[in-house]
């Protein structure tokens, strides 16, 4: 009687109730290859991009399959962030070499951003709806900017590997400080502050403090700077480029 209760023990711990089915992790594998063959630095290489993209497809086929919405607040965030880039690749992907940007994918009334094409838990939604409606309003957090990538060169640089939810805060501080303390991306002239065009159209993701967002990241002579600066610190914005990222 006992083995018998025993064994019965054992097979009710073995069910699992569809409702109760623990989460499938993203698996990065496939992409975290593909990040670290065709990247290089600020560029991509969508030639050779081109040539592996069946296994992108392949990636985007596991991804689609996976629930973000079981997994752990830190995991939706590396989800829906390699998502959005992941998909991105691919529509370029679908115009590549016949583009000179992003910008040059759609219609007048359907831009890249725009069109349904990110599959995720049985839905299709667009790359506005991953960034503006998921990541932005759920998370709060502004360093979001400096990790996803719109394929243009004035975009923050895709980072050569997937992110991942036990090293989420450690990556998204990796990116941001990269582009605070890239001179061709943030520079103090006088007591003016050049920073990305992003953080003017998202300047409340940043709380409208734009100097202070960049200080907290700043390293080395332009942390100093604006140290001495203090709050007299003008903020202008850089010109942004559209240009494809193409290596």
């Amino acid at each position: 009687m006992k083995l018998f209760i025993l064994a019965l023990a054992v097979a009710l711990s073995l069910f699992v109730a569809p409702g109760n089915a623990p989460a499938q992790m993203p698996d990065y594998t496939l992409y975290g290859e593909l990040l670290q063959a065709h990247v290089k630095g600020d560029r991509v290489d969508y030639a050779g991009l081109k040539k592996d993209r069946a296994k992108l497809d392949q990636f985007l086929r596991q991804l689609s399959q996976v629930d973000p919405d079981k997994l752990s607040p830190a995991e939706q965030m590396a989800f829906y962030i390699n998502a959005y880039n992941a998909w991105t690749l691919w529509l370029i992907l679908t115009k590549y070499p016949d583009l000179k940007s992003i910008k040059d994918i759609g219609g007048f009334f359907s831009g890249p951003w725009s069109q349904e094409i990110v599959k995720v838990g049985g839905k299709k939604l667009t790359l506005d709806d991953v960034e503006h409606d998921i990541l932005r309003p759920r998370f709060k957090d502004p360093r979001i900017h400096f990790a996803v990538n719109c394929a243009s060169k004035g975009c923050p640089p895709l980072l050569n590997r997937a992110f991942t939810g036990d090293k989420l805060d450690e990556q998204l501080d990796q990116v941001t400080i990269a582009f605070i303390n890239d001179p061709k991306r943030t520079r103090l002239e006088d007591d003016t502050l050049y920073v990305t065009k992003i953080m003017d159209w998202y300047a409340g993701d940043f709380r409208y403090d734009l100097a202070g967002f960049v200080k907290k990241y700043a390293k080395g002579d332009l942390k100093k700077k604006l140290e001495k600066l203090g709050k007299d610190v003008e903020v202008d914005f850089l010109d942004y480029d559209w240009s494809l990222n193409d290596l």
